[in-house]
């Protein structure tokens, strides 16, 4: 399994931002992004399943919107009215559901996002 991320980069405050990640090598049944912000802990920011139900981190809902083409592999994040705690290295996730109780995560490499004036 490959991913590939890219997008990522430096915006000033109120600017947008999408990055967007393909993946390669398997079936996979949801796709999404994490971040993780210098000191803190790696969290959720939006994913979406194979089905097309979408689950958004509380601190971007209304700012940020997930969307997948499973067709493709492909899934995208368009990041609007960026803040500077959005500053992060931004992780492309995919999983693949074997079983219920077996699920496979692929992680891409990270692409960093930046919100600065």
């Amino acid at each position: 399994v490959q991913l590939q991320a890219s997008g990522g980069g430096l915006v000033q405050p109120g600017g947008s931002l999408r990055p967007s990640c393909a993946a390669s090598g398997s079936i996979f049944h949801v796709m999404g992004w994490y971040r993780q912000a210098p000191g803190k802990e790696r969290e959720l920011v939006a994913a979406v399943t194979r089905g097309g139900s979408t689950n958004y981190g509380d601190s971007v809902k209304g700012r940020f919107t997930i969307s997948g083409d499973y067709a493709k592999n492909m899934v995208s994040l368009e990041m609007h009215s960026l803040k500077p705690e959005d500053t992060a290295l931004y992780y492309c996730n995919v999983v693949r559901v074997i079983t219920p109780q077996l699920k496979l995560d692929y992680w891409g490499q990270g692409t960093l996002v930046t919100v600065s004036s």
